[in-house]
């Protein structure tokens, strides 16, 4: 990929780090700071899969996803942060972009997904923090939860076909492009909801209807099932 924005007469640099580890992380942000003279995008998109229920799910499944998706998420966003914190100082007004990825896995579940469902649950609440605690740098802080058909997925099946004009990954990649411009000013703490020709802004959990505690469990019964009656039902993977 590199070499095709090259040669389409871009910049690019190829990189192989680990962004699970917090030290590859850091060089990771630092080669791009060395080879452009400065970072004023982060878009961490890297992950894995290791999908099983949670009765058959192995220790090492859980770890390896949470640490690529979650912490390599983590570890990617404090090293640039810490640089985008020195660079205010120095030129301060300067804007900067962190694009995070979560997916419907995270925000509405799905079985068989324990450990990716938890990372990505918790790469979109970590960007609600990242956009409250990044704005005093001018840095804006979103998610993008991408769907497409692509030769990774045309395996699953169904209605993956990467032919489809209707599943294009250039629906996403514009939302990603449009974050990471200026024309996204002042957009921050925000999840993009992105599948084929579908696109949508989530609107995340809320408080619902507000009813007295008790320590009676016969009151407290009859509280819960009134508000849960009252209450919506919570949205699925298809919206």
């Amino acid at each position: 990929m590199a070499a095709e924005i090259r040669a389409a007469g871009g910049r690019a640099v190829a990189s192989g780090h680990d962004v699970s580890s917090w030290d590859e992380a850091g060089r990771l942000v630092g080669l791009a700071v060395e080879t452009f003279g400065d970072l004023d995008v982060l878009v961490n998109n890297a992950g894995v899969l290791r999908d099983r229920t949670i009765a058959r799910m192995t220790e090492a499944e859980w770890d390896s996803v949470i640490r690529v998706h979650l912490k390599g998420t983590f570890a990617t966003a404090h090293h640039a942060a810490d640089h985008w914190r020195g660079r205010h100082r120095e030129r301060p007004g300067r804007a900067g972009r962190l694009i995070n990825t979560t997916s419907v896995s995270g925000l509405f579940g799905n079985a068989g997904q324990a450990n990716y469902s938890a990372a990505k649950a918790g790469i979109a609440a970590m960007t609600i923090v990242a956009s409250l605690e990044l704005a005093r740098y001018g840095v804006t802080a979103n998610c993008v939860s991408p769907g497409a058909a692509t030769r990774m997925t045309a395996a699953l099946g169904g209605d993956r076909d990467p032919g489809d004009p209707s599943r294009s990954p250039g629906f996403p990649a514009a939302v990603v492009e449009w974050l990471a411009s200026d024309r996204s000013d002042g957009v921050t703490g925000r999840v993009f909801l992105t599948s084929g020709k579908r696109l949508s802004v989530a609107q995340g959990w809320e408080h619902g209807t507000p009813a007295a505690p008790s320590e009676d469990l016969a009151e407290l019964d009859a509280t819960l099932r009134g508000l849960l009656a009252a209450a919506r039902p919570n949205a699925g993977m298809r919206g």
